[in-house]
């Protein structure tokens, strides 16, 4: 009856006591305290709300404060991030210069960009036998997400990399503004490119590519491995010719598309890459002869016009057997020579005498023949701080052999093929190119340059080497009557429209002396010289008989109809 009541008191909306919530809260049995049973419920303390409060005032000032630091601190920083997400840097490359000849040929230019493209590439002349001279270039470089790593054009080798920094230009630098599509709204150039320089070479083109055609004929038809020529201005250094065969192409490096094309030269065992005139370290041969000559004129050791016998090689005793000799050869029996006559004929026995003692002959001594062919050059760089004339070579001398061969002793063989260019000279055919014009010119070494008319500017003027005026002609006298003698070795070089003064040179390569390489050193003309020039052609057979002098007698017949200018 109760709970029939109490619910029509409620529904009837009686009002409740608490004493009737809690009525029955005694009848509970072990009612669970943590459970709220049989516990009447408290208010929250003013103490929590305090804490409270305080941990949310403190969580607003820290919300608060990195807004001021977002909008206010920072908010110039942000702002031109933001900025930056629709503003795109792109670079202006600039133009490389343009590379011209002597004569104002270009032989290296610029292609315009395809579209595409962001710069320019680099093209080089069809002309043969440029590439060692020009180099080549490597272009700008992109990462996977499309942005330059490597920013500007590298020149490799050759005048790419010797004025890579007047070549090279500055680039400039382009803003484009696009849209939140991403499409260009605006752009405008925040700094201009400056081009390179353009860079006017000493290097005749026609010249170079006219010799290296008939060096690269002989290449064939004598069965040579390869060879160098070099043409030297002998009072200003300039190159007028400087040519390799092989050789690599330049157009084909810079593009590198070509991967077969650059496998080949990689993979050739006649070495495309390397530049013979300038790095190319060879045996000189006969060549030394002239400077073996003014040494032992200026030591006086001999007159020039004594004759010495040649009857094809002389012979020594063994120092450790007596009963054994020792022969040394000539190429031929010359009879008696003199020394013009054995610069003509190229005797080796003259040499051997006047170098180490022959009989009552005294020699100049392996120390004073050393000291007088590195005052033309031998055996140091042609240019110490330059990376593409920087090759010493090698002058023999009893140091020399002690550090290489385990501390054997001079042997006065040793002197004797030192004379005659063998043994263990080396040198490089422009070091020898340097060394005939000194002899040309008496005295003055040059520094060699590829730039046209700067030789005023530079230090073109090597040191002055110390011998008498007399000594220097009867040497090109020598070098004069091989080539208009009739027992000179240089006679296919005898020409009505140009006089030349040469010396010819065989070298033994190998320890069975079966290949040669073969030399024609000179200047021209004669009376009044101008130009040096070298020739080596490298491991030809020893019984070849097409030398290197074919190749300059084919360059003076051409520029005898071409280039008169360069024969008066």
């Amino acid at each position: 009856m109760i709970f029939f009541r109490r619910k029509n008191k409620i529904s009837g909306k009686t009002e409740i006591f608490p004493d009737e919530i809690f009525l029955d809260s005694s009848n509970i049995p072990k009612f669970d305290k943590h459970q709220f049973e049989g516990r009447i419920e408290k208010p929250i303390s003013k103490k929590v709300i305090a804490i409270s409060g305080v941990v949310f005032v403190a969580v607003a000032v820290i919300f608060l404060g990195k807004i001021w630091m977002l909008q206010v601190g920072q908010g110039r920083a942000y702002a031109l991030r933001a900025e930056e997400n629709r503003l795109r840097h792109t670079i202006v490359f600039s133009e490389r210069g343009v590379i011209f000849d002597r004569k104002g040929t270009v032989v290296a230019y610029n292609e315009p960009p395809l579209p595409g493209n962001e710069f320019s590439y680099r093209k080089y002349t069809d002309l043969p036998g440029l590439a060692h001279v020009l180099g080549y270039v490597k272009y700008p470089s992109k990462d996977s997400a499309g942005f330059y790593y490597k920013e500007d054009f590298d020149g490799v080798a050759g005048v790419e990399k010797m004025f890579d920094d007047a070549l090279s230009g500055t680039n400039g630098l382009r803003i484009i503004e696009t849209n939140a599509l991403g499409a260009v709204a605006s752009e405008s150039v925040i700094s201009s490119a400056k081009d390179g320089e353009n860079i006017h070479l000493s290097i005749d083109a026609g010249l170079q590519t006219a010799l290296h055609s008939y060096m690269r004929d002989l290449t064939r038809d004598g069965g040579y491995a390869g060879g160098a020529a070099v043409v030297l201005n002998v009072k200003t250094g300039e190159i007028l010719a400087m040519t390799n065969v092989p050789e690599f192409d330049s157009t084909v490096l810079a593009d590198g598309k070509d991967a077969e094309k650059i496998k080949s030269f990689v993979e050739d065992p006649n070495m495309p890459f390397l530049n013979r005139v300038a790095q190319g370290l060879y045996t000189p041969g006969s060549i030394v002869k002239p400077f073996v000559a003014l040494a032992a004129l200026s030591e006086g050791v001999i007159d020039p016009r004594k004759n010495i016998l040649s009857t094809g090689s002389i012979s020594i005793a063994n120092p450790y057997d007596k009963t054994q000799v020792s022969v040394f050869k000539d190429w031929k029996a010359h009879g008696y020579v003199d020394m013009r006559e054995a610069l003509a004929v190229s005797s080796n026995v003259y040499f051997y005498a006047i170098s180490g003692g022959y009989e009552d002959q005294k020699g100049v001594g392996i120390d004073k023949i050393s000291e007088y062919v590195r005052k033309f050059g031998f055996g140091e760089p042609v240019e110490k701080n330059h990376w593409l004339f920087g090759k010493e070579g090698v002058v023999p001398t009893p140091e020399w052999k002690k550090s290489v061969f385990g501390g054997d002793e001079w042997r006065l063989g040793d002197t004797y093929n030192t004379s005659i260019g063998q043994y263990g000279f080396q040198a490089t055919p422009l070091q020898i190119a340097r060394a005939i014009a000194a002899i040309a010119n008496e005295g003055t070494l040059v520094y060699p340059t590829f730039t046209k008319n700067t030789y005023e500017t530079q230090d073109a003027i090597g040191k002055k080497i110390e011998i008498k005026s007399d000594y220097f002609d009867i040497v090109k006298e020598g070098m004069r009557d091989a080539v208009v003698a009739d027992y000179g070795t240089a006679r296919s070089l005898n020409f009505p429209f140009v006089s030349v003064a040469a010396k010819t040179g065989t070298a033994e390569v190998g320890t069975t002396k079966k290949s040669v390489h073969s030399w024609v050193a000179g200047f021209f003309p004669y009376e009044e010289p101008q130009y040096s020039f070298v020739v080596v052609m490298e491991r030809g057979p020893s019984e070849n008989i097409l030398p290197a002098s074919r190749v300059m007698r084919g360059m003076f017949e051409w520029m005898g109809i071409y280039r008169q200018e360069y024969l008066k």
